[in-house]
C-alpha cells in the first residue's frame, strides 16, 4: 500500500479521521487531490456540454474532494496548529491557488456556462440553479477569465502573493498573541480580579511550569487570549497592569520579524492592482459585486447609524469620567481605564457583575437551553452522539470536542462538532462556524438520498478550572447562540446543490442574519430562564438578575455601535480611497485618521496598531465587507421583531413564526436572492427601526 493510499486525508468516509491526520499527510494528500482535479478538468474542458448534466454536475463532483480535503487541513490549522503543519500548508498552498486560478479562468467552462444560460434548458431550471449559474458567471469574471497575456500572468501572480500574505498575517498574529505572557507573583498586582480569572491565570501558570500555582497565592500568568485579557481590562485595580496588557494587545504583530505593517501595505496594494486589472476602480467595488449592498448604500447605512449613536457615545464617556471621578480617580482617563471604570459604573447602575452571573451559565445547561429553543421554534432535535449512522466511532481533534446529531421528523438531518474552549498554544482566537460537509444530492452514497451537512462550531470561552465546569460570561453565552445560528443555516438547508446549500452562495452582507438573530433570544425571558440555572444548586436565575441583564443590554450601546462603525468605515476607506505606496502608510494617512476621529470619542493613541491584528479583513473574508455585520444586524433585528409582534409568550404564534423562519431564511440558502428571502419571511423590505430600538438608539436618532 502506497503512502497516498493509506493517507487519512484522502479518506472517503463521511466523518473525518481526525486522530489519524498528521502534518506529514498534508503535502502528498493535497498533491494527489490536485492531480485528480487537473486531470478531470482536462477531460471536462475537452468535451464539455452546456447542460446541467454535462457541465455543472461533473464540476461539482471533481471540485468536492479539494473542498473537503483542503477544508479539513485549514480547519486543523486553525484549531490544532503546529510548526510542522504550518510548513506543510505553506508548501502546497501555492499549488492550490494555481488550480483555483485555472478553474476560475477556464474559457471552455465559462463559455459553456454562458451557453447554458442562453440555451433551451435555462427556462426549465429552478430558481436556485439559475442563481448558481449566474454566480458562476460572475465568479469567472471576477476570477480573471477575460484577461490575456501579461495581464493574466500578473493577475495570477497577485493571487499567489495575496494567498501567502494572508497566511503570513494570520501566523504573525497568532505568534504575537501566543508570545505574550505576563507573570504576576505579588497579590497586590492582581487585586480586583475575580476568582474565575485568577483560577484561569493560575491554571495557565501551571501549564507554563509553575507547578505550585494556585488561584489564591499565584503565581499567575496572563495572556492576550480574550478569557484572560478581558478580566484584566475590566477588573484589575492595578492600572499599570491594565496599561501593559492593553498596549500589548493594541500593538500585536507590529514590530520585529512578525510585523504585519508591511504585510498590510502589500495586501492593499495588490488588491487595488487586482481590481484595476479586472476593470474596477478599487477593491471595494469588486467586493460589492457579490453583495446585497452597493458601496454608496453601505456607506449610507454606516452614516445613518453613526448619526444615531454619536450622541450616545459622547454621553457614555462623560458618564464614565464622572463616575471615575466620584470614586476618587484623579488622573486623566486613558484608553486602558475606560473598560475598568465602565464596568464599575455598570455595576453601580445595574448592580450586576459578570461574576454574579457565571454560576448560572455552566456550558451544559446553556447548551440544553439552546437546543430546547431550537426544538421549540424550528422543530428539530439536537442530541449528543458518539457514533455515526453506521455505528462507526467518531474521531475528534481534541478531547474537549464533542459531536452532536440534528434530527428532523425523527431522522438525522445534520451533524456538528463543538469545540468550546480557549487553547492559545494551538488554536486561533475568536469564534466561528465552518462547513465540514456540504449538503448534496449528487454526492450522496449508496442508498442515501442526500449527503447530509456537517458543521464545525468553534468558540474560545473560559475552560473548566480546578474541577468546576466551564462557567460562562453572558457574552460567551451570546457567542454560542451566534455561532449556532450560522450552523443552523448550514445544517437546515433545503438546497441540494453544493454551491447554493447552507451559507454557500449567500451574499456576504446577509450571511450574519441567522447568527445575529439567535443572539436576541438571550434576552428573551422564557429562553434565558430555561437555561440559566446555578451549577451547584440548580436554582434558577433570580428574576431581579434577569431584569438587570435586560436593563444593561443597551448600556454603552452608542459606544459599542460606534466602535463597529469605526472598523467598518476604515475597512471601506482602506479599500476604496486609500492609495498605498504614495509616501504615507495606513498609520499616517490623514484621511484614515479623520475617519478614526469621526468614529472615536477618545482620539486613538499615536502608537495604535490595531490594524495589525485586524484578521477579519487581512486574513479572513471581510475585506471591504466588515460593514456586513451592521447590514445583517439590521436584517436580523427586523426578523426578530416579527417574533415580538407575533408574541414571544404565545407558543403557537412563536412556533408558526419559527417554522416560517426555518423554511425561508435557513432553508433557501444561496438559492434565492437574500432581499427576496427576507420579503418571503417578513412580507416587506427591512427597516432599521428594530435595530435602533433594540440598541436603545432611537431617542438619539430623533434628537
Amino acid at each position: 500500500m502506497s503512502a497516498v493510499d493509506s493517507n487519512p486525508l484522502l479518506s472517503e468516509a463521511y466523518f473525518p479521521p481526525f486522530e489519524a491526520v498528521k502534518a506529514e499527510h498534508v503535502v502528498p494528500a493535497i498533491r494527489e487531490v490536485l492531480a485528480n482535479l487537473s486531470n478531470g478538468l482536462d477531460g471536462l474542458e475537452a468535451g464539455v456540454k452546456p447542460t446541467w448534466q454535462g457541465l455543472v454536475e461533473p464540476l461539482e463532483r471533481m471540485t468536492d474532494q479539494l473542498s473537503r480535503t483542503w477544508g479539513l487541513v485549514s480547519h486543523l490549522k486553525a484549531v490544532k496548529d503546529s510548526p510542522e503543519l504550518r510548513t506543510a500548508v505553506e508548501e502546497v498552498q501555492p499549488e492550490t491557488v494555481t488550480i483555483r486560478s485555472r478553474l476560475a479562468q477556464s474559457k471552455p467552462l465559462y463559455e459553456a456556462f454562458k451557453a447554458l444560460k442562453e440555451g433551451p434548458e435555462w427556462a426549465k431550471l429552478p430558481e436556485a440553479r439559475q442563481r448558481l449559474v449566474e454566480h458562476e458567471l460572475r465568479d469567472f469574471e471576477l476570477g480573471g477569465v477575460a484577461l490575456e497575456g501579461e495581464a493574466k500572468e500578473r493577475f495570477n501572480a497577485i493571487q499567489q502573493q495575496l494567498s501567502k500574505l494572508s497566511l503570513k498575517f494570520s501566523n504573525n498574529l497568532q505568534d504575537a498573541t501566543k508570545a505574550f505572557k505576563r507573570l504576576a507573583t505579588d497579590k497586590r498586582e492582581v487585586e480586583g480580579l475575580p476568582p474565575s480569572a485568577l483560577g484561569l491565570a493560575a491554571q495557565t501558570a501551571r501549564a507554563e511550569g509553575h507547578e505550585d500555582a494556585t488561584p489564591e497565592n499565584g503565581p499567575w500568568v496572563f495572556t492576550l487570549d480574550l478569557p484572560s485579557y478581558m478580566p484584566v481590562m475590566t477588573h484589575a485595580q492595578n492600572r499599570a497592569l491594565r496599561e501593559e496588557v492593553y498596549r500589548a494587545s493594541l500593538t500585536r504583530a507590529s514590530s520585529g520579524e512578525g510585523d504585519n505593517s508591511p504585510v498590510i501595505e502589500e495586501i492593499l496594494a495588490l488588491r487595488l492592482e487586482k481590481a484595476q486589472l479586472l476593470g474596477y476602480p478599487n477593491h471595494a467595488e469588486v467586493s460589492m459585486a457579490s453583495k446585497m449592498a452597493t458601496l454608496d448604500r453601505a456607506q449610507g447605512l454606516l452614516e445613518e447609524l453613526r448619526q444615531a449613536s454619536i450622541g450616545g457615545a459622547r454621553q457614555d464617556l462623560k458618564d464614565v469620567q464622572e463616575h471615575a471621578a466620584s470614586q476618587g480617580f484623579k488622573e486623566e482617563l486613558k484608553h486602558w481605564d475606560v473598560s475598568f471604570w465602565a464596568e464599575r459604573l455598570r455595576e453601580a447602575k445595574y448592580d450586576i457583575r459578570d461574576e454574579d452571573l457565571r454560576p448560572y451559565f455552566p456550558l451544559e445547561r446553556v447548551l440544553d437551553g439552546l437546543f430546547a429553543l431550537v426544538e421549540e421554534i424550528f422543530d428539530v432535535k439536537v442530541e449528543s452522539a458518539s457514533k455515526g449512522e453506521q455505528g462507526e466511532q467518531l474521531d475528534t481533534w481534541h478531547p474537549d470536542v464533542r459531536v452532536f446529531r440534528v434530527l428532523q421528523d425523527g431522522r438525522t438531518k445534520a451533524w456538528f462538532y463543538l469545540d468550546p474552549y480557549s487553547r492559545p498554544s494551538e488554536k486561533r482566537g475568536g469564534a466561528w462556524m465552518g462547513g465540514a460537509v456540504d449538503q448534496s444530492r449528487l454526492l450522496a452514497k449508496g442508498s442515501d438520498a442526500l449527503r447530509l451537512p456537517a458543521a464545525y462550531v468553534i468558540c474560545n470561552q473560559s475552560p473548566p478550572v480546578d474541577g468546576q465546569p466551564s462557567l460562562m460570561t453572558f457574552r460567551e453565552v451570546e457567542t454560542v447562540f451566534h455561532e449556532f445560528g450560522h450552523a443552523l443555516q448550514h445544517m437546515l438547508t433545503q438546497q441540494h446543490d453544493v454551491s447554493v446549500a447552507g451559507i454557500n452562495g449567500v451574499e456576504w452582507d446577509a450571511v450574519e442574519l441567522p447568527s445575529q438573530f439567535m443572539e436576541n433570544w438571550c434576552y428573551d425571558r422564557r429562553t434565558l430562564m430555561a437555561l440559566a440555572k446555578h451549577y451547584k444548586s440548580g436554582e434558577q436565575l433570580p428574576d431581579e438578575l434577569f431584569e438587570k441583564i435586560v436593563a444593561a443590554r443597551t448600556y454603552r450601546s452608542g459606544s459599542m455601535t460606534l466602535r463597529q462603525l469605526n472598523f467598518a468605515s476604515l475597512d471601506l476607506a482602506l479599500h476604496s480611497v486609500y492609495t498605498p505606496g504614495e509616501g504615507s502608510s495606513v498609520f499616517t494617512d490623514q484621511h484614515l485618521k479623520e475617519i478614526a476621529m469621526q468614529n472615536s470619542i477618545m482620539a486613538p493613541l499615536p502608537e495604535d496598531r490595531f490594524l495589525c491584528g485586524f484578521a477579519h479583513i487581512f486574513a479572513g473574508g471581510y475585506a471591504a465587507g466588515y460593514f456586513s455585520y451592521k447590514w445583517a444586524e439590521t436584517l436580523s433585528a427586523d426578523a426578530f421583531a416579527a417574533f415580538e409582534e407575533a408574541g414571544l409568550t404565545d407558543n403557537k404564534a412563536k412556533q408558526s413564526m419559527g417554522r416560517r423562519f426555518r423554511d425561508t431564511i435557513l432553508a433557501l440558502g444561496g438559492g434565492r436572492a437574500p432581499e427576496l428571502v427576507f420579503r418571503d419571511f417578513r412580507g416587506r423590505d427591512p427597516s432599521t427601526e428594530a435595530l435602533l430600538r433594540h440598541s436603545g438608539l432611537i431617542p438619539a436618532a430623533a434628537a
